[in-house]
């Protein structure tokens, strides 16, 4: 199950912005266990056009941007040494952006 969550940034021309994301955790399998007590720290991501720039030394996430409908439009593995993802130029507007990471979610909102 996703928690979803909002954080809103103003997008200025020609100049990298940091993606704010906002960490959850969450247990796909509902499976019995004792849940983390601090939250893991949001990954430096940074936006500029169509590409996402992630830190050079980061873990694996799998990417979802996700449309008003909450359909998945573009996923992704971004492995441990990729440091830049490209979205696809035929996305425009505002859209969710999820990275996983195990056991955790980071959302926030990015407009292309």
């Amino acid at each position: 199950m996703f928690v979803g969550s909002l954080t809103s940034y103003a997008q200025h021309i020609g100049t990298p912005i940091q993606v704010v994301l906002q960490s959850h955790y969450f247990d796909p399998y509902e499976s019995i266990g004792e849940r983390p007590r601090t939250p893991v720290d949001p990954p430096m991501v940074y936006l500029e056009d169509y590409t996402l720039t992630f830190e050079a030394d980061h873990p694996e996430y799998v990417l979802y941007i996700k449309d008003e409908d909450d359909a998945v439009v573009y996923s992704t593995v971004v492995s441990t040494t990729v440091t830049e993802v490209v979205l696809p130029s035929y996305l425009s507007g505002d859209y969710e952006i999820d990275l996983v990471m195990g056991d955790w979610l980071f959302t926030g909102w990015i407009n292309l």
